[in-house]
């Protein structure tokens, strides 16, 4: 039987209306009340990286997180690669998730070869439809890496389309658009990263180190630019203890200097007196797409800062 296009958006419109009272059986999430927050970085380490701690921080007040990692990591090693890095990395970005307290997806797209192409554009949106997300971070569309830059044009271009019914219509779309959020970078052209939200990651720090330490192949083996010898650098495997000691230094170095670097944002949300006691930081820019949220409801959006 042949199906003309108005039989299709009929029966779209109707899917989407079933969604809306019922949710999406294969896509159903809690509705208790929490924040659902979707964090997306390029490869299997990013989204850890960049927004860990106050994953950490959302996930102690019972809000709901996820990582999600657009690419599968397939070329992120200097000495392996394929199919066998791709689970290697999907399982230690799974168990930085369990340590964190959140959720972990990583897609099936190859490292390296990510494009912003209508097919992923739906990808994207979908995964942020289907978490029903109220806030969504990902890179800035300009960095080193082409996977990062993409990433923030696929998230920028769905920052419109999760809330139109007839754009991935087997997907229910969201009733109101997110407040996406960029995580910080230090890149400066065409314009530097701002903070507009930074928070204090301190109560979380030990357990951000923790959990990344089970990113092993980027951590301690270097990821795609490693060697034998930056290997020789790091404590080996059967020394956990000074594995952990050498990690805390280096993430001790990177999240005081967000601190330092973004010391203005943490006085407008802490107040001087607290802010300058902050040792450690992550800090997010509000996209310009998207919901633009007031104060007030940025301290909704982000509960562990301070109220008035």
């Amino acid at each position: 039987m042949a199906i003309d296009s108005r039989t299709v958006l009929v029966f779209s419109f109707l899917w989407i209306s079933v969604g809306f009272m019922y949710g999406d059986p294969g896509t159903a999430v809690a509705q208790d009340g929490k924040l659902r927050i979707i964090c997306f970085g390029a490869h299997p380490d990013d989204a850890e990286y960049k927004s860990g701690g106050t994953a950490a921080l959302w996930a102690e007040q019972g809000h709901h997180v996820k990582l999600v990692s657009v690419t599968n990591g397939d070329i992120g090693h200097w000495q392996m690669s394929g199919g066998a890095l791709a689970k290697r990395r999907t399982a230690e970005s799974a168990l930085v998730a369990k340590r964190l307290g959140v959720e972990s997806l990583v897609m099936d797209i190859h490292d390296g070869e990510l494009m912003p192409t209508l097919e992923n554009r739906r990808k994207i949106t979908r995964a942020i439809r289907q978490w029903n997300a109220d806030i969504v971070i990902a890179h800035r569309p300009w960095d080193y890496h082409p996977d990062h830059r993409y990433v923030g044009v696929l998230v920028q271009d769905a920052a419109y389309m999760v809330t139109v019914p007839f754009f991935c219509p087997d997907t229910p779309p969201l009733k109101k658009n997110p407040v996406f959020l960029y995580s910080s970078d230090r890149f400066q052209k065409p314009y530097p990263f701002r903070a507009d939200v930074a928070v204090d990651v301190g109560s979380v720090f030990e357990k951000k180190v923790d959990a990344l330490m089970a990113l092993e192949s980027q951590t301690f083996e270097g990821g795609a630019l490693g060697s034998a010898e930056k290997m020789a650098n790091a404590p080996p495997a059967n020394a956990p203890e000074a594995r952990r000691q050498w990690l805390h230094e280096r993430w001790v170095k990177r999240q005081s200097a967000e601190a330092q670097q973004h010391r203005n944002a943490l006085i407008r949300w802490y107040g001087e007196d607290r802010a300058m006691q902050i040792d450690y930081a992550e800090a997010f820019e509000i996209c310009e797409y998207g919901r633009q949220p007031s104060d007030d409801e940025i301290r909704e959006l982000f509960p562990f800062l301070p109220k008035k």
